[in-house]
């Protein structure tokens, strides 16, 4: 019996980190934008560290006792009470601009502004005002994009860089820049409206979809699709999209129309090993209708507005796989069109990496090939895995079979997440075993 006992508690011990992370990924963000709102945003960087001494806590806690029925509120409660021990230890010594820090130092009001600060409608408001902060156009916009990941989705270092294809210092650099002029802006913590409000929504959109994406090709870890963070991208757009302040929804409608499709696909697009499943191969009795037919609803809400962006656009291409009968069937003429035209927005090398792989449908390989020799910006491309991927596919199509080997070890070097390495690998195989 003290066997069996002390070998459970050894294997809930090692599922610790997994559980951890699960609560880190999905709670971090509103943690943090709670305790900004009550630390104030020159101290946003307390904020974070307040949140990651819980999660430590927990790792520590949850090694020798397991994990919590509630542990999410287990986590809010440690969070919450290490935020009282820090003001009041250092109420003398720092600045706090926030109206509810008071109400933590007096033990009359201190239930009560926990509570209150606490409940769900509180929590979701603070996320709009956190999203809104780290948007201000006093910050630059590449470090607005990688303070609200941080903040309020939890990336790390290093999945940051992934997402803008440059390097750990380079984001470290714009966080220290972000945070310095928040605090010299003096930024309230708020929602803005009127004028103010339409270019910081773009900022968030950005980031919204950033998040999705690295959901949906997860960059690292041990699974291919990282399902609970782009269950967060579309709980954040909802949240957006229904906010009073904002009447013109037409472009968080698009990008709900983009998620809504891609997230249909779920279900065929990893195999029983987890690994992933390319689109001709997939099994589209699995796609999920009814997530289809809510991304065309929103696809046509969008496109009621003379407007057109970069989320109209990838939503339409994606509402082409989506409703193409076979993968024979699909339109890539449309496709390419709807490229050449999203070339016009957004001319990044990612876009002109995926247009070259539509041109290959509607072209041949060797078309492909020379449009991707013509990047503008190639050299953004070089720590990019799928920029490899994508060559080793079109040089196996045209026979080059020792090219396409070379690629893909080349592309087996730059994935940390595990089941992408084994794609490759599996694919490296069938090539050496020609």
């Amino acid at each position: 019996m003290w066997l069996k006992t002390h070998w459970k508690m050894q294997e809930e011990s090692r599922n610790i980190p997994e559980e951890v992370d699960h609560l880190y990924r999905r709670e971090y963000g509103k943690l943090v934008a709670v305790l900004t709102k009550t630390f104030g945003v020159n101290n946003i960087e307390l904020a974070e560290d307040v949140v990651q001494e819980a999660m430590l806590e927990a790792l520590r806690q949850w090694a020798y006792t397991g994990v919590p029925e509630n542990a999410m509120g287990w986590i809010y409660k440690v969070a919450k009470y290490k935020a009282v021990n820090l003001v009041n230890r250092e109420k003398y010594k720092r600045a706090y601009t926030s109206k509810v820090v008071h109400h933590l130092q007096s033990e009359w009001t201190l239930e009560p502004a926990l509570d209150h600060i606490f409940t769900d409608r509180e929590i979701a408001d603070d996320q709009l005002r956190m999203m809104f902060t780290c948007c201000h156009p006093s910050v630059s916009k590449d470090s607005q994009v990688a303070l609200t990941l941080k903040t309020l989705c939890g990336f790390s270092i290093p999945e940051i860089a992934k997402a803008f294809l440059t390097t750990n210092e380079n984001i470290n650099k714009r966080l220290v820049r972000a945070r310095k002029s928040i605090q010299a802006a003096n930024i309230p913590f708020e929602v803005p409206t009127g004028k103010d409000l339409e270019p910081r929504l773009a900022s968030i959109m950005e980031v919204i979809y950033l998040l999705f994406n690295e959901g949906y090709h997860a960059s690292s870890g041990q699974e291919a699709i990282r399902y609970e963070l782009c269950e967060e991208a579309i709980r954040l757009a909802e949240m957006v999209a229904s906010n009073p302040n904002i009447v013109n929804t037409s472009q968080i409608s698009a990008l709900l129309a983009l998620m809504s499709f891609n997230v249909s696909r779920f279900a065929s697009r990893t195999d029983t090993f987890g690994n992933l499943v390319d689109l001709e191969h997939q099994d589209r009795d699995k796609w999920d209708q009814a997530l289809i037919q809510k991304g065309l609803r929103y696809l046509s809400f969008a496109a009621q507005h003379d407007q057109v962006s970069l989320y109209h656009i990838l939503a339409t291409i994606s509402a082409h796989h989506c409703t193409a009968k076979d993968f024979g069937s699909t339109n890539w003429e449309g496709i390419l069109s709807l490229y050449d035209n999203l070339v016009l927005l957004d001319d990044s090398p990612i876009v002109q990496l995926n247009r070259a792989v539509v041109l290959a449908k509607t072209a041949n390989a060797r078309e492909a090939l020379m449009a991707i020799e013509g990047i503008n910006d190639i050299t953004a491309l070089q720590s990019y895995m799928p920029y490899y991927t994508v060559r080793a596919e079109l040089h196996f199509q045209i026979g080059e079979v020792k090219k396409a080997s070379e690629l893909l070890k080349k592309a087996l070097g730059l994935s940390p997440n595990k089941k992408a390495k084994s794609d490759i690998l599996d694919k490296l195989k069938k090539i050496d075993d020609l």
